[in-house]
């Protein structure tokens, strides 16, 4: 990666390139899906519409989120990250 995206907090796109190998034949395909894209330090979250046109979203939440979550819940480590006294 360069300097330039190392510095981006947010990408965010209204629609996604998928790219496919499929497991048969070896052949290559590639569909641009009207699918909003949303990435932070906490994940990515795709949406879009469901088949009978209600909004639908999938999250792909990151391991910082993750901790964050646990942390939350009471699930995180007994001892505190830093070391005060």
């Amino acid at each position: 990666m360069n300097g330039q995206s190392d510095s981006i907090d947010i990408i965010e796109a209204d629609s996604i390139i998928v790219e496919v190998i499929d497991k048969h034949t070896g052949e290559i395909f590639r569909r641009n899906l009207p699918v909003n894209y949303l990435e932070t330090d906490n994940g990515i979250i795709l949406s879009g519409e469901a088949m009978d046109g209600s909004p639908s979203q999938i999250n792909f939440l990151s391991e910082a989120a993750l901790t964050k979550i646990n942390e939350l819940l009471g699930k995180g480590p007994d001892s505190p990250r830093c070391n005060h006294e």
